[in-house]
């Protein structure tokens, strides 16, 4: 019997419960209701889920499983940006980000390494790789 388009279905079994619930919140994300089942029992006992006892599974109504499919399969979770820090002196975009290079000794830096053999590092900057420029963002 084929299920109607109001029909719950299994859409998806997932060996863990990360797994599934970053399946689950990208349908959300899309407005596909949907929600999981035995997601305890496999936290409980993980290593039952290589004797496939307990699996993750994630429903939907049937009606929503075409659209879910291809959302699933989208690879559209990177984030490319072009934007970023550009070297104020030289305008190049090989940045890194670093402790500084040059190191101000401030008496109470001295005083620590001196005593206590304690070293607290500066604040990270933003070093540029082709002029060695170090500076704040």
């Amino acid at each position: 019997m084929m299920p109607g388009p109001d029909d719950i279905i299994v859409f998806q079994q997932f060996d863990n419960a990360i797994e599934a619930n970053i399946v689950k919140a990208k349908l959300d994300a899309y407005g596909i209701p949907c929600f999981l089942t035995e997601e305890n029992m496999a936290n409980l006992y993980p290593g039952a889920n290589s004797l496939m006892i307990f699996n993750v599974r994630l429903h939907l109504f049937a009606n929503d499983a075409e659209r879910a499919q291809q959302i699933v399969e989208e690879k559209n979770l990177l984030v490319h940006d072009d934007g970023g820090y550009a070297c104020p002196r030289c305008l190049s975009k090989n940045i890194v980000r670093d402790f500084p290079q040059r190191y101000n000794l401030k008496l109470g830096h001295a005083l620590n390494v001196l005593f206590f053999g304690i070293f607290f590092p500066h604040e990270k900057v933003f070093r540029c790789s082709d002029c060695n420029h170090e500076f704040d963002d």
